[in-house]
């Protein structure tokens, strides 16, 4: 394989036809949102979402807050998080452009938007049942910030799946730089969370 593939073919690695059509269907709907540059979005946004949960979680283990605190903060956290970054997209456009982006492209926006949202769905579902004292908040942090940790890794293993260079061993020295490079994330985050 070499770097001189088209936008067709990464989306085909990223989601790869089946005899049943399911990916097929997805790849589709990949390509109405935005083609390339939604799947690029869409991932980016993800991504900042979920260190952003993740950070503000890790925060939080080993302490005793209230539950209603980790739940604003989670949930304030990652949706300032998301909305700055559509903010972002739309500003720079703007100053690329000189104008906004059809309403195709801000509805390409949005829907990255509120795709990044749903990471909060099953950590925040956690933290809520702590809230209404139906498990101990310790479980629920670990395990919401392992949601998270689990979810950053389909991400990186979508990475190495898709990515281009031509050896085995420099696909995983790619995948071991993304997971330095997160850790390095989420370290900055926590320790500007902590202060």
């Amino acid at each position: 394989m070499t770097n001189e593939q088209g936008p067709n073919e990464r989306l085909e690695r990223l989601a790869p036809s089946d005899p049943k059509g399911y990916d097929e269907r997805r790849r589709a709907r990949i390509m109405a949102a935005g083609g390339v540059r939604g799947l690029v979005a869409f991932f980016k946004a993800r991504v900042y979402a979920m260190f952003t949960g993740l950070a503000i979680l890790t925060v939080f283990i080993g302490t005793h807050p209230e539950p209603q605190r980790v739940f604003l903060s989670l949930v304030l956290g990652v949706a300032g998080i998301v909305v700055a970054g559509l903010v972002s997209e739309i500003v720079g456009y703007y100053v690329v452009y000189g104008e906004f982006a059809s309403r195709a492209g801000l509805m390409l926006s949005l829907r990255v938007a509120a795709a990044a949202l749903g990471t909060l769905v099953v950590p925040a579902a956690l933290i809520g049942a702590v809230w209404l004292g139906w498990i101990p908040l310790d479980v629920a942090l670990w395990t919401a910030a392992w949601v998270y940790v689990a979810e950053l890794g389909a991400i990186g293993l979508l990475a190495f799946r898709g990515a281009t260079s031509s050896g085995r061993w420099k696909k995983l020295l790619a995948l071991e730089a993304l997971f330095v490079l997160g850790l390095l994330v989420l370290l900055v985050q926590m320790l500007a969370k902590a202060v």
